[in-house]
């Protein structure tokens, strides 16, 4: 009796501790939006009929075709006038954009969507894993799902995805491979280009990044998450890739490539070596936030200390870990994309689960 009675003291004590640090963070641990996502950034061919229309931080792309385009990624809200602007800055007519397509059902690649899907027209496809998420304005995300900063406008989707899926239009052919993990339905696009003659084979990388507070170990609301990753890393490897591109700039250095090649050619962006080294540091990362799970799962160990946002940072060593830009501030948690209430919720839910085991201890 002493002993339970010490034990769930123990307890209470760490849920006060909980309390009072989301108290105290407050405002402080909050969605995160990097400056470049809202960026301009000049539109530019890449090759053949696939141009670059995105922000300096969130890609989106356009695929031209005589019988109208296909745009990939709305990105957010505040976006579209700048995808529109680049659009038209090419030569082309933003109401000619038929198809839209997203990499995955995150708000910086796809909030934009019903504003767009409004001003063309175009008809919605996503991958079959992350439709519920996208027709739910982002609240039935398995992890972002109670973040409110993290929804985005409910938008109807016209046609479902399924791996291997092709996207045609007025010849040109986008073939949709399931890269699960980061989403449920995360979706890395393949196509084909020409130019001057040569074939290109166009890798356009979903996501393949464990996003802070991401649960790889007894996830209940996605318990396949790590053979996701798995799969993903298994798809990534065996796909022939020349141009490499991805969801976010970061990914494919898009700032050093569009500078040496100055818009005037695929050039720097033929670059299947670069796209192998990505795809082997970014499993690399996910093996050891695995192992690093398995050993400690994360709802044992908080770091609540003024070193945190570091430690979370040091996780990519170049100021992003996935998709979301997480800043060093002196003595402050900053967590991307993670609702205090949310974290507050969650830690409390995770120790009453422990009081209750204990209780039927002797």
């Amino acid at each position: 009796m002493e002993r339970s009675t010490r034990r769930n003291s123990r307890h209470l004590s760490i849920l006060a501790g909980v309390v009072a640090a989301a108290v105290t963070l407050g405002g402080r641990v909050n969605a995160q939006q990097s400056p470049d996502w809202t960026e301009p950034f000049p539109p530019f061919r890449i090759a053949g009929n696939l141009y670059y229309v995105g922000s300096k931080g969130l890609a989106s792309y356009l695929i031209t075709t005589s019988q109208g385009h296909i745009l990939i990624n709305s990105a957010l809200e505040a976006n579209v006038p700048l995808i529109r602007s680049s659009v038209e800055t090419l030569g082309f007519n933003f109401a000619d954009i038929r198809i839209l397509l997203i990499s995955h059902a995150h708000w910086d690649h796809n909030a934009g969507s019903a504003a767009i899907k409004a001003q063309t027209g175009a008809t919605y496809m996503v991958m079959d894993g992350d439709v519920p998420v996208v027709e739910s304005g982002g609240t039935t995300d398995f992890h972002y799902g109670n973040v409110p900063s993290s929804h985005f406008p409910q938008t109807k989707v016209e046609r479902v995805l399924h791996d291997g899926a092709e996207v045609r239009l007025g010849g040109a052919v986008l073939v949709a491979r399931l890269t699960p993990g980061h989403t449920k339905g995360c979706t890395t696009w393949t196509m084909k280009v020409e130019q001057a003659g040569r074939t290109y084979d166009v890798v356009i990388v979903g996501s393949p990044n464990v996003n802070p507070g991401y649960r790889l170990v007894g996830n209940a609301a996605y318990p396949q998450i790590a053979d996701d990753y798995d799969r993903t890393f298994r798809v990534l490897k065996a796909l022939p890739c020349d141009i490499f591109l991805g969801a976010h700039g970061s990914y494919f250095d898009l700032e050093a490539k569009f500078g040496r090649s100055k818009g005037q050619g695929p050039g720097p962006f033929v670059d299947p070596g670069g796209y192998r080294k990505y795809v082997a540091d970014r499993e690399r990362a996910f093996k050891t936030e695995l192992a690093k799970q398995k050993k400690t799962p994360p709802h044992t160990s908080i770091d609540l200390s003024p070193r945190a946002s570091a430690t979370v940072q040091e996780r990519d060593g170049a100021g992003r870990v996935g998709d979301e830009h997480v800043p060093r501030t002196g003595g402050e948690l900053e967590i991307a994309n993670l609702d205090h209430r949310h974290l507050a919720r969650t830690l409390l839910e995770e120790e009453l689960a422990v009081l209750r085991h204990d209780r039927d201890l002797p």
